[in-house]
């Protein structure tokens, strides 16, 4: 093991000293939850990273959501043209790519996605897949069948994770709502992965596999963090249960497509307007306070960065040097990672492409743990679309949701760079995996 392999190891305890820094009662401890989360991510890890037909299966994986993207691609090629065309290809009527457009490239293949996920709904394929997590979570981990089912659902889909528990959730504690949250924002849904992987298989080949692999590690990482910041107190209804996912199954298999086509524009509608208004504002932010602080510089002879992605990266360099990335690229990469909670991960993933691009890193590890560590919808926007979310399905629970907000972000947070520990634990420059 290489020596910032080691340290990215020893991040993993770091990490969850500070989660139990931040506990609300710190006498409270569930281990058995703790050593079975950490032990489920090494194990996978394990699998993917070393074990040969591991990395086969990564291989395979990869390959075959490349395929996917590429089919999801066709549909945007026929309605903008050479504006969905990604970066360096030229289409049969000599149209070449005028380079990476989000609104034409990324943005649409949430539609095909999502109305791909309608019809694994439809055949009843997700929820065996969901309720085999389930059971793993609920039997090893003695939590709630409810939280359990939840955390599981956020492994392949986003806010609509919180339907398959609807009829308990206005009945569960404290503990396990922030569970909920926690896992919806340390994960990501399978139909804005897309996203992630059209800003970096330029520069990042396997990317598509390890976003995968990302959002199985980062499950049990939410269990985790949840679990240390708010433990446990009280005696929730499904505990050590089983339950199956609540789920409205469509008519047909047509009115899946539809549904599952319409859902995606609405959601692209709202990352779009997200992204417009919030890189508007932190443009504003970053004039005002940039103006002051270069007058500031130049009084003291400082050469501080004002900037609000400067500032969030001064806060997470520490924690940057926690989960492996090495002293050279510590900075760099500490604002990517900041600047998730204000411009979302699309906007941080778009961050770490042109960082990328632009040969500003000097170690490959640190592009590879960034990427895992941004695999979440750990940012401010995602908190209140969330707590939205779940106090119209819950309104009960609105004074609850209120007050742990904050909490889950925080805990989705060190769930996302716990994520990235593991990665950095297992990475290894000279396997095809991790080749740049």
């Amino acid at each position: 093991m290489q020596p910032y392999n080691l340290v990215s190891f020893s991040g993993i305890f770091v990490l969850i000293f500070i989660a139990w820094l931040l506990s609300s009662n710190k006498k409270m401890m569930n281990w058995r939850l703790i050593f079975w989360g950490i032990g489920l991510q090494i194990l996978f890890a394990s699998f993917i990273f070393l074990f040969p037909p591991g990395v086969k299966i990564f291989v395979w994986l990869n390959d075959i959501a490349v395929a996917v993207m590429n089919s999801a691609s066709e549909g945007a090629k026929f309605v903008f043209g050479a504006l969905a065309l990604p970066p360096g290809t030229v289409n049969e009527s000599g149209d070449r790519s005028i380079g990476f457009i989000l609104a034409f490239q990324g943005l649409p293949t949430i539609i095909f996605f999502s109305a791909l996920m309608s019809i694994l709904y439809y055949l009843g394929i997700m929820q065996r897949l969901i309720k085999v997590f389930a059971r793993v979570f609920t039997r090893l981990m003695k939590i709630s069948g409810a939280e359990a089912l939840c955390v599981s659902s956020n492994i392949f889909v986003g806010i609509e994770s919180t339907l398959t528990v609807k009829p308990y959730l206005e009945s569960m504690t404290r503990s396990e709502m922030m569970t909920v949250l926690t896992a919806g924002m340390a994960t990501v849904a399978s139909n804005v992965m897309a996203i992630y992987v059209f800003s970096l298989r330029e520069y990042f080949p396997t990317i598509a596999a390890h976003l995968i692999s990302a959002s199985l590690l980062s499950a049990p990482a939410a269990l985790i963090m949840s679990k240390i910041i708010l433990p446990e107190t009280e005696t929730p209804k499904t505990l050590g249960k089983n339950i199956n996912p609540h789920f409205k199954k469509d008519r047909n298999l047509i009115e899946a497509v539809i549904n599952g086509a319409n859902d995606a524009v609405r959601l692209i509608v709202g990352i779009a307007a997200l992204l417009i208004a919030v890189l508007g504002l932190v443009a504003l932010i970053d004039l005002t306070i940039g103006g002051l602080g270069g007058k500031i510089n130049l009084i003291a002879g400082t050469t501080i960065d004002w900037s609000v992605q400067g500032l969030l990266g001064y806060i997470f360099y520490p924690l940057a040097l926690v989960i492996g990335i090495p002293l050279a690229d510590a900075f760099t990469i500490a604002k990517v990672i900041g600047s998730r909670m204000i411009i979302t991960e699309v906007g941080a993933y778009r961050e770490l492409s042109l960082i990328m691009e632009s040969g500003l890193l000097e170690h490959g590890r640190s592009s590879v743990i960034c990427a895992y560590a941004l695999c979440g919808f750990a940012h401010i926007g995602s908190m209140a679309i969330f707590i939205g979310g779940l106090s119209a399905i819950a309104p009960k629970s609105i004074h609850t949701l209120s007050k742990i907000g904050v909490r889950a972000l925080i805990a989705a947070t060190l769930a996302c760079l716990l994520t990235a520990c593991i990665a950095g634990t297992f990475y290894n420059e000279g396997s095809i995996l991790f080749s740049l």
